[in-house]
């Protein structure tokens, strides 16, 4: 069983004991989440999507927030002596799903 949710203009696809990195959430870590924003969710019936599937939630537990990759940027003109490095690093929380309800 597995379900497509929205969270933070993302989809993802989760299934039950799975570990997702999400847009920052101003959760603690150890709290429950629920994701209400369900595109379509996969069982053994089958696929149900559509307005069944906004009926749908998946619940989940926050585990901590973090930092993603280091993402560099260099801007660069050849004839000007114009060089520029820049980095910047995402913030995410790292959310574990418990269960999908239907």
């Amino acid at each position: 069983m597995y379900a497509i949710i929205r969270s933070g203009g993302k989809q993802y696809r989760v299934s039950p004991g799975d570990t997702i990195q999400v847009e920052l959430l101003a959760q603690e870590a150890g709290a429950n989440v629920t994701f209400e924003d369900v595109l379509a969710v996969r069982n053994d019936d089958g696929l149900v999507a559509g307005p069944a599937a906004a009926k749908a939630r998946v619940e989940g537990t926050v585990v901590g927030e973090e930092r993603g990759d280091k993402v560099l940027v260099f801007k660069y003109k050849k004839t000007n002596q114009y060089k520029i490095t820049r980095g910047h690093r995402q913030n995410f929380t790292a959310v574990k799903i418990n269960e999908i309800k239907l």
